[in-house]
C-alpha cells in the first residue's frame, strides 16, 4: 500500500447497530485523520464445553442471545472449549456478568473486542488500511468527515507527527470556570469570562460573558485547530472533571469529539481506579501519568516542582501555598495576571512534554504493544495484546484469572551484606538478569502446560514446573524486543530502548501478578530462583579466583579488591572476571541443560572507597544501602544508594550534612571540627532554611484518628492559629505540608509559634547519618557532640 494508507491508530470505539457490533478506528494518517470503520463484527469469550447446558439455561432465563460453537481451543487444563458469539456488546456484557453470577467460568471476558480485532492481526499502533473512503458532510464541523467504510487494517510500520494542544484550566475553589489556556505550537489562547480590561489586552485573549459562552469558544477552538492530543497536568482527575461538570450545569453538549460526538467522562469507581474521558479521535494524555510510566521519578510531581526541576522554571506566581486564593483574587482583581498565568501552565506542560521526548516514548510502546497512548502503567494489558494470540495459534484459551489475587512468589536476591567502609570495590551487572532468565530456560506459560506432558524432556524449572523446549512464545518475543533495543541503543535512540527495558522487565512482575490471566507462582518462581541460584553460583565462582565478594543484589555483585589499585587497574581485574564468568556459564548451560545461555555479566562500576553500613543501632550488614566514589575516565562523583541523601523524607540539613561529611571521610580528611562546627552553627540557627520536613497529606485532616504523623498535627496547629486569627483552614484535603520540629512539636513554617527544637535535628537527622560511618574510622558521634557541648 501507499504511503496514504498508512496511518496510526489514536482511539478506538464500538457501537451496537442492528447488522452488528461496528468497530470504529480514528487514525492519524499523512493526509489528516480519518474514521475507519470495519464491519459488523461479533464479541466473543470462551467456556469449558461441559458447561455449555448450563450457560444455556442462564442466558435462556435472561432473556439474552447468542451463538454457542465448539471451537479447537482448549484449557490450560486441557479440558475442550465453546465460544459464545453475541450480535450486541450490551447482551455481551449482561451475559458475562449473568454466567460469571452463576459460577460459569468465562475465559477471556474482559478483552475488549476492539482490541482483539488488532491484536488477532498483530497490529500495534501503526497500521495499513483499506476500504472505501467517502467524505461526509459534518452538521457540526465546517468540514467534511473522511470516513473509511468496509474497513480493513493490517500491521504497518509509518510513524505519526501529532498536532498537539495543550490545556489547562482555572476556576473557583468550587469549579466555577474563570478560564481556559490553550497552547498549540505558537499558537497561544487563554479564553477569559469578563470585559476587556485596557486598550493594550493582548490578542491572545479571548473574552467571553460566562461559562456557557467559555465552553462553547472551547468547542470551537478545538475544531479550529483540531488537535490529535491534549495533554495536561491532571487533566483528565481535574481539567477534564471540572469541564465536564461545567457542561452538565450549563446545559452544553461538550462536543469535543472530530465528528462532533460530545466527550465522556467518567469518575474513579473506587481509591484504586483513576478517571478516565473518551473523546473520538482525540486522544487526553496526562504529564504525571505518562512520566511515571516512563520511570521518571520525583519528590514530587506538582507541576511547579517538576517544571523546576526539568526546565529550571516555574510557575509565575510564586505563592505556592495560597495559590487558589491568588487566582481567585486575579479573577476579580487583575484578570489579565489570570490569564498570563493560565497561559504559563500550558506552555510548562507543552516544554516538558517535548524536553523528555514523553509523546515519542508513548508511540513506541504503543508500537510495541498496542497499548493505547494515554494507558498508564498496562504492563498486563501489553503482555496479553503480545502473548495472546500465540496462545490461540497453540490451541488454548487463556486462563481466568485467580479469584484470592494469586500467592506470593519469591522476590529477588539479597545477600547479607559484609559491612566496612572499603578501599576498592567493583560491581559487575547481569545485563536484563530476568529477561535473560526467560530466553535460556524457556520460561513460557504454555511451554509450562506442554513441558509438563513430558516432563522426562522438557528443562526443569522450580516448584515442580518443566517447559517446554520446542513449543514457546514469551522467549521469541523478548528476543526480539532486545534485538530491537540494541539496534536503537546504537542509533542512540533513547525513548526507543527506554520503552523496550520496560517492557522486557515488566514480564517477570506480570507473570507473578494476580492481575494477569496467565499468573502461575511456578513461572515467577522458576525466574525468581533461578535468580538466585545464578547469584549464588557466581559469587562462589569470584571467590574461587580470589575475591572477596561482599554483597549481592538481585542482579548486582559487589566485589572487594585487595592492594593497591587504580581505575586502569581495577578495570582490567573487572574485564577479566566478566569474561571468566561469562564463559563459565556458557559451558556450564550448555554441559547441564543442552541450552543456548543467554546470560551475561557486565563490569558495571569501580568505587573507590566504598561504604557498605551496617543496620541501625546493629553490628549487622545492611541491604539496599551503600555510598561511594565512583571512579570513571571523565571523572568522579559521589553514588548515595538507599541513604538519606537520595531520601526525600530527610531534611535538606541531613543531606548536605551526609554529602559533606562522606566527602571528607573518603579523602581521609579531618571530621572531628567539621561535625563539632555543624553542631554549634545548628544550635545557633545558622541552619533554620534547611530544618524543614516536607510531607504530603494522603487524606482530609478528619480522617486520622489512632495514628497522628507529624505532618498532619502541624497541619492541625497551623489551622487553629488561622481560625484564631478570623482566617479559613489553609489544610483541608490532599497537599503538602512544609514543618519543623519546635519545643512544643511539629509546626508548619508559616505558622511556628515556639523555639526550635534544635536537640531533635542532632539527634534524629545528624546522630544516625554520622553512626553510619564513623565507627569505620575509629570515631563516635556521641563523643563528638558531648565534647562540644562542654566547651560551653
Amino acid at each position: 500500500m501507499s504511503a496514504q494508507n498508512q496511518g496510526f491508530i489514536l482511539t478506538r470505539q464500538h457501537r451496537d447497530t442492528p447488522s452488528g457490533i461496528v468497530f470504529v478506528y480514528w487514525l492519524v494518517t499523512p493526509s489528516g485523520p480519518i474514521k475507519l470503520q470495519v464491519p459488523a463484527q461479533q464479541a466473543v469469550f470462551f467456556i469449558p464445553a461441559d458447561q455449555g447446558h448450563k450457560a444455556d439455561q442462564v442466558l435462556s432465563q435472561s432473556g439474552l442471545r447468542c451463538r454457542r460453537s465448539s471451537v479447537p481451543l482448549c484449557t490450560f487444563g486441557h479440558a475442550p472449549t465453546e465460544a459464545l458469539y453475541f450480535d450486541r456488546m450490551s447482551d455481551y456484557y449482561s451475559a458475562r456478568d449473568h454466567l460469571l453470577a452463576a459460577g460459569v467460568a468465562c475465559h477471556e471476558h474482559d478483552v475488549k473486542p476492539t482490541d482483539r480485532y488488532l491484536m488477532e492481526r498483530f497490529i500495534y499502533g501503526s497500521c495499513r488500511f483499506s476500504g472505501t473512503r467517502i467524505d461526509v458532510p459534518s452538521r457540526v464541523l465546517r468540514r467534511p468527515i473522511s470516513e473509511i467504510r468496509q474497513g480493513q487494517l493490517a500491521p504497518g510500520s509509518w510513524q505519526p507527527r501529532f498536532k498537539v494542544m495543550s490545556l489547562d484550566i482555572e476556576c473557583s475553589g468550587r469549579g466555577e470556570l474563570f478560564s481556559v489556556g490553550l497552547v498549540q505550537g505558537r499558537h497561544q489562547r487563554v479564553v477569559m469570562i469578563g470585559a476587556p480590561q485596557a486598550d493594550d489586552d493582548p490578542e491572545w485573549i479571548q473574552w467571553v460573558e460566562n461559562e456557557q459562552e467559555l465552553l462553547l469558544a472551547l468547542i470551537e477552538q478545538l475544531h479550529v485547530l483540531d488537535p490529535d492530543i491534549l495533554i495536561g497536568w491532571n487533566i483528565v482527575n481535574f481539567d477534564m472533571k471540572v469541564l465536564d461538570q461545567a457542561a452538565r450545569r450549563c446545559g452544553v453538549k461538550l462536543a469535543l469529539g472530530r465528528d462532533g460526538t460530545p466527550m465522556y467522562w467518567r469518575a474513579p469507581r473506587d481509591d484504586t481506579l483513576q478517571a478516565w474521558v473518551s473523546i473520538e479521535g482525540r486522544k487526553v494524555v496526562d504529564g504525571i501519568d505518562s512520566l511515571r510510566t516512563a520511570t521518571y521519578q520525583f519528590d514530587s510531581f506538582a507541576l511547579e516542582h517538576v517544571a523546576q526541576a526539568l526546565l529550571g522554571r516555574g510557575k509565575l506566581s510564586d505563592d505556592v501555598d495560597n495559590r487558589l486564593a491568588a487566582i481567585e483574587h486575579d479573577f476579580v482583581h487583575n484578570k489579565r495576571a489570570l490569564a498570563e498565568y493560565n497561559l504559563q501552565d500550558c506552555v510548562l506542560v507543552q516544554d516538558i512534554f517535548d524536553h523528555t521526548r514523553l509523546l515519542s516514548f508513548l508511540t513506541l510502546r504503543s508500537q510495541l504493544t498496542g497499548l493505547e497512548l494515554d494507558r498508564s502503567g498496562g504492563s498486563v494489558a501489553a503482555f496479553l495484546n503480545l502473548y495472546l494470540p500465540n496462545v490461540h495459534r497453540a490451541g488454548y484459551v487463556a486462563p481466568m484469572r485467580p479469584a484470592n489475587g494469586g500467592l506470593a512468589s519469591p522476590g529477588g536476591y539479597v545477600m547479607s551484606s559484609h559491612p566496612g567502609l572499603y578501599q576498592h570495590v567493583l560491581v559487575l551487572d547481569f545485563k536484563s538478569l530476568y529477561p535473560s532468565i526467560i530466553r535460556t530456560f524457556c520460561i513460557d506459560p504454555v511451554g509450562l502446560v506442554e513441558g509438563l506432558k513430558c516432563p522426562e524432556q522438557g528443562i526443569p524449572g522450580f516448584k515442580d514446573a518443566v517447559f517446554s523446549r520446542t513449543q514457546h512464545y514469551l522467549p521469541d518475543i523478548i528476543t526480539s524486543l532486545w534485538q530491537q533495543r540494541d539496534e536503537a541503543k546504537k542509533a542512540g535512540d533513547a525513548p526507543r530502548s527506554q520503552a523496550i527495558k520496560i517492557l522486557m522487565n515488566s514480564f517477570y512482575g506480570v507473570l507473578g501478578s494476580g492481575g494477569c490471566p496467565f499468573y502461575d507462582t511456578r513461572l515467577a518462581s522458576s525466574i525468581t530462583l533461578r535468580g538466585h541460584e545464578i547469584m549464588q553460583t557466581t559469587a562462589r565462582w569470584i571467590e574461587q579466583a580470589g575475591y572477596k565478594v561482599i554483597y549481592g543484589d538481585t542482579d548486582s555483585t559487589f566485589v572487594c579488591l585487595d592492594g593497591e589499585q587504580d581505575l586502569q587497574s581495577a578495570t582490567a581485574i573487572g574485564r577479566r572476571l566478566q569474561d571468566d564468568i561469562n564463559a563459565r556459564w556458557q559451558a556450564n548451560i550448555r554441559d547441564e541443560y543442552g541450552l543456548e545461555c543467554h546470560l551475561e555479566i557486565e563490569f558495571e562500576t569501580y568505587f573507590s572507597p566504598f561504604l557498605m553500613p551496617t543496620i541501625r543501632g546493629s553490628e549487622q550488614g545492611s541491604k539496599k544501602r551503600y555510598a561511594g566514589r565512583r571512579q570513571r575516565p571523565e571523572g568522579q562523583d559521589l553514588v548515595f544508594k538507599g541513604l538519606e541523601s537520595v531520601r526525600s523524607d530527610w531534611t535538606a540539613l541531613a543531606k548536605g550534612f551526609q554529602q559533606t561529611l562522606f566527602e571528607k571521610v573518603f579523602n581521609q580528611q579531618d571530621v572531628q571540627h567539621y561535625i563539632q562546627d555543624m553542631l554549634l552553627q545548628t544550635r545557633n540557627g545558622q541552619w533554620d532554611d534547611l530544618l524543614v520536613y516536607r510531607k504530603r497529606l494522603r487524606q482530609g485532616l478528619e480522617n486520622y484518628h489512632k495514628n497522628v504523623p507529624p505532618h498532619v498535627r502541624a497541619a492541625l496547629h497551623a489551622n487553629e492559629q488561622r481560625a484564631r486569627q478570623g482566617k479559613s483552614p489553609k489544610y483541608q484535603g490532599r497537599g503538602w505540608v512544609e514543618y519543623v520540629i519546635t519545643t512544643q512539636g511539629p509546626q508548619a513554617v508559616d505558622s511556628i509559634s515556639a523555639p526550635i527544637d534544635y536537640q531533635h535535628y542532632i539527634d534524629k537527622q545528624l546522630k544516625p547519618i554520622a553512626d553510619g560511618i564513623l565507627p569505620f574510622i575509629g570515631l563516635d558521634f556521641s563523643r563528638l557532640s558531648d565534647d562540644q557541648m562542654s566547651l560551653f
